[in-house]
């Protein structure tokens, strides 16, 4: 991703930089990677009382955390039957109470900061590409029965009436997920913690790390940061600093665009300020954004990034597919950016050793799992719970390399291939 040309750069309500590290800096906890999971472990930290200390290689937010579709809703990339056989079904009814909880927090964290510029927007369709009005109304009556989690089940016709595709069958309506502007969301975090006395440290890379007595080292070009605990958040753009995390997971590339100003055209297609998102492995997630006048639309992965104009003509090939009223809807911006996904669709979550954390892999997850994994280790930190425990089972699995990377895209495009057939046969 080109900091400088994406829309979130553009519309960010805050430009403020960090210095970059230079000289010796003494703190309890140190946490690399200035995304959402480390923004989150700093703040939790900094409200307890630790003397905190962020590095970021390039700037806050500057990786998937800042650039991402803005949606804030439970669950994760892999199903709950998946989560279940691999934990046990009540830790995966605790695992899926973690997420519902990460959406609160983002929204009462976006409350009690009054972060205005972050532009909360209530309510989230997921929607299907073919008809299963049973297995969506199975499964509104589980999240309410099971999790005091109420979402409102759509028929066709209620679809169509808010989206005007013939796509589209039943959906699920969120109306306590939302979707915001993540990089202000960032932004606010990054300066509340600075308000509580932490220290965050752009253009700061890690460069080395000395783990092996109580007193951890990390250091950068410039200077060293001396910490009793040291939590890695990094993501897609991980560098070999720690090698047992750099082969657990995989960089995958996503791509978004975003239409020029065109509200009467979008308002041809989308009646609603949900945000919208598919039920394919990897589909189209969309919503409309300043006010109804542009619609952000993001999909599609791939195992290295490509050219992100190439890749916007294939999202524009999709949307017209979907919306055939919007051909003459042009683009303006697209770019693309790396997340990290590990083998098992899970996010990794746990202690490396004595006084080393780690928390990553959030690609597909969304932004609710990214900010409850830095909450939870938070609290294993200051040694206030053990819940990251429930994330063991998900480990630090070597992600395959090369290999690994290859047979992702085959099983993407298996996924897609399933897809095609699904919709056309169902």
């Amino acid at each position: 991703m080109n900091y400088i040309d994406t829309f979130y750069r553009r519309t960010i309500a805050d430009d403020k930089s960090f210095s970059a590290l230079s000289g010796t800096v003494e703190c309890d906890t140190c946490i690399i990677g200035g995304g959402l999971a480390g923004l989150t472990t700093a703040l939790q930290l900094a409200r307890a009382g630790q003397a905190v200390v962020v590095l970021e290689a390039q700037r806050i937010g500057w990786g998937a955390s800042g650039r991402n579709g803005g949606f804030v809703s439970p669950g994760f990339a892999n199903d709950g039957e998946a989560i279940a056989r691999a934990t046990g079904v009540e830790n995966a009814k605790k695992l899926h109470g973690l997420s519902i909880e990460g959406v609160r927090f983002v929204r009462d964290t976006i409350n009690e900061l009054n972060i205005a510029s972050a532009a909360p927007v209530n309510g989230i369709m997921s929607v299907l590409r073919y008809s299963d009005e049973q297995a969506m109304k199975q499964r509104a009556e589980y999240l309410h029965r099971t999790f005091d989690y109420p979402v409102e089940y759509m028929s066709r016709e209620q679809v169509q009436a808010k989206l005007r595709s013939e796509r589209y069958f039943q959906a699920l309506r969120d109306p306590q997920a939302f979707h915001m502007h993540p990089l202000n969301y960032l932004r606010a975090l990054a300066r509340e913690i600075e308000r509580l006395g932490g220290k965050i440290f752009e253009s700061s890379t890690a460069s080395s790390t000395e783990f092996s007595k109580p007193e951890k080292v990390v250091s950068t070009d410039m200077g060293k940061v001396k910490a009793r605990n040291v939590v890695i958040t990094t993501g897609g753009y991980t560098s070999g600093l720690i090698g047992k995390l750099k082969r657990s997971y995989l960089p995958i590339a996503t791509y978004v665009m975003l239409s020029e100003e065109a509200p009467d055209l979008i308002r041809t297609a989308i009646q609603t300020t949900d945000a919208v998102g598919d039920n394919r492995r990897a589909g189209d997630y969309y919503r409309v954004v300043e006010g109804g006048k542009r619609l952000l639309w993001g999909g599609r992965i791939t195992t290295r990034a490509a050219s992100s104009a190439a890749v916007a003509a294939e999202l524009r090939r999709e949307m017209v597919g979907t919306y055939p009223q919007l051909a003459e809807l042009k683009t303006e911006i697209s770019w693309s950016g790396l997340m990290s996904y590990a083998r098992h669709l899970m996010p990794q979550i746990g202690q490396l050793q004595q006084g080393v954390w780690y928390c990553t892999a959030f690609g597909g997850h969304g932004l609710n799992t990214t900010a409850m994994g830095g909450k939870v280790i938070a609290e294993a930190v200051l040694g206030q719970s053990e819940r990251y425990r429930l994330f063991q089972p998900f480990g630090l699995v070597w992600a395959g390399g090369l290999a690994g990377l290859s047979v992702a895209q085959l099983t993407y495009w298996k996924l897609q291939a399933q897809d095609w057939w699904r919709e056309r046969h169902a």
